[in-house]
């Protein structure tokens, strides 16, 4: 329990916090909630103490953590990788089998007005609870295919240096990317986004691709600005066929 009471006042004052800390108050089921501070080394979601084997019928091998405690990070720099996903099979086409290392969050996620340096990876995760990744700059590629949001994410005024990757999310009522800039890519293909979502104010500097996507009623693009090549093609609201610029006139 020292340690418990301690670290708020041991990190309070650093300049940088190491992964493997951050971890370590995980594990023990504490509440992270760091500020201006530089987290050092790759912070691995995907190996906690309570990783389990997830029961399947295949040869591949998936493996579940879960962060039980809330994380907040404001103002922090991430030098690193941060990872919900990692598949060490993933690039070997050899490989018959496959082992996944995934990680759930059962509460509140906040990542606000952070750095991430290097590739930030939550494919699969499942966010339970709420979740932020407001005013924060991604200058490496960003992952969220298949990731599931049971409340809505907040990524508004988020910068996308590299590839944003949202392929498959079905994003709940609320979801805002207002003001949110994509710099280098952003895929959004067989998207859902559930209605009263907002892209107002985005910028789209490079490819974009919506295509297959799915909106609902009311979604706003208001003074969204697409600057590269656009795909909407099969893109539908309401289940029925639309384009770009009606989007963008609603």
């Amino acid at each position: 329990m020292l340690f418990v009471f301690m670290l708020p006042m041991i990190t309070a004052a650093q300049k940088t916090v190491t992964a493997a800390s951050v971890i370590a108050s995980i594990n023990n089921h504490t509440r992270v909630d760091l500020k201006d501070v530089e987290i050092t080394g790759d912070l691995d979601f995907t190996k906690l103490d309570n990783m389990q084997l997830e029961k399947q019928n295949s040869s591949d091998k998936i493996y579940i953590s879960t962060v039980t405690s809330p994380v907040h990070f404001t103002n922090c720099t991430f030098s690193g990788k941060v990872l919900g996903y990692f598949s060490p099979d993933a690039y070997k086409p050899y490989v018959k089998s496959n082992t996944v290392y995934n990680t759930n969050f059962d509460a509140d996620v906040n990542f606000n007005n952070c750095v991430f340096e290097k590739e930030v990876a939550f494919k699969y995760s499942r966010f339970s609870a709420d979740v932020s990744f407001s005013g924060s700059h991604f200058k490496d590629a960003a992952g969220f295919k298949y990731t599931k949001f049971e409340k809505a994410p907040k990524f508004a005024g988020a910068v996308f240096k590299d590839a944003a990757i949202f392929k498959y999310v079905e994003f709940p009522a609320g979801f805002s990317f207002s003001n949110t800039r994509f710099e280098n890519g952003a895929d959004f293909k067989y998207t859902k986004f559930m209605h009263n979502g907002s892209f107002t104010n985005a910028v789209f500097n490079n490819s974009s691709d919506f295509k297959y996507a799915n909106f609902s009623k009311p979604v706003n693009f208001r003074n969204a600005s697409f600057n590269g090549s656009t795909d909407f093609k099969y893109t539908t609201l309401d289940n029925e066929k639309i384009s770009l610029n009606e989007l963008l006139n609603m």
